[in-house]
């Protein structure tokens, strides 16, 4: 059986999550300073390429002098949970549910958040063990996607993923989703005022 309540404590009572997909080693470091400077404890680097690792390696080292963690994501292969580790991550993120990911990533000590869709998908992860779930593409499901699923899953935390924004944050976070992960929208100055607010 697997266990994600950590994110509970990963996450801090933070509504947000940073992910910075493919940008490279410095501007990844940069738009993560941006994302801790505002108040945004958790960050993920989706490992897709050789540069992404590296990126996620040295992000990883600055945020253990934050004492804050960094995560994987977009971890679909065994190969991906074993570079999120030995890079230094503390947690990897997918974007569907793989029991198979789930397991490794969990007896690599690395809690897993797995991509769900659907009621079959949420009953899956529920029963090995997972409370906390990425819902993706959020921007396509919805927020009544939500309302929906916590009927019959009232268990189940949703960090919603996909197309996220300062503008469509609010919404999500009042139909109950618990943290909404935005990338691009940390590099636009315009809607920082915005994130920031979110956090207070």
């Amino acid at each position: 059986m697997t266990d994600n309540s950590a994110f509970g404590d990963l996450f801090k009572g933070v509504p947000l999550m940073a992910i910075l997909r493919g940008m490279g080693v410095e501007r990844s470091l940069k738009v993560a300073t941006t994302a801790w400077d505002l108040g945004i404890q958790a960050v993920e680097l989706p490992v897709q390429t050789p540069t992404d690792v590296e990126a996620l390696r040295v992000v990883a080292e600055a945020a253990r002098e934050r004492g804050l963690v960094v995560g994987a994501g977009t971890v679909v292969t065994l190969e991906h949970v074993r570079q999120s580790k030995d890079a230094g991550a503390a947690f990897t993120v997918s974007p569907g549910f793989d029991v198979e990911i789930v397991r490794a990533s969990h007896e690599a000590g690395l809690p897993a958040l797995p991509g769900v869709a659907t009621a079959s998908e949420v009953q899956a992860a529920l029963k090995e063990g997972l409370t906390w779930l990425k819902a993706f593409p959020a921007s396509l499901l919805g927020t009544g996607w939500f309302g929906a699923m916590r009927g019959p899953f009232p268990q189940a935390t949703f960090v919603a993923t996909g197309g996220m924004d300062a503008s469509t944050a609010p919404s999500f976070l009042n139909a109950g989703v618990r943290v909404v992960a935005v990338g691009s929208a940390l590099e636009d100055p315009e809607q920082l005022p915005a994130l920031a607010a979110l956090l207070r």
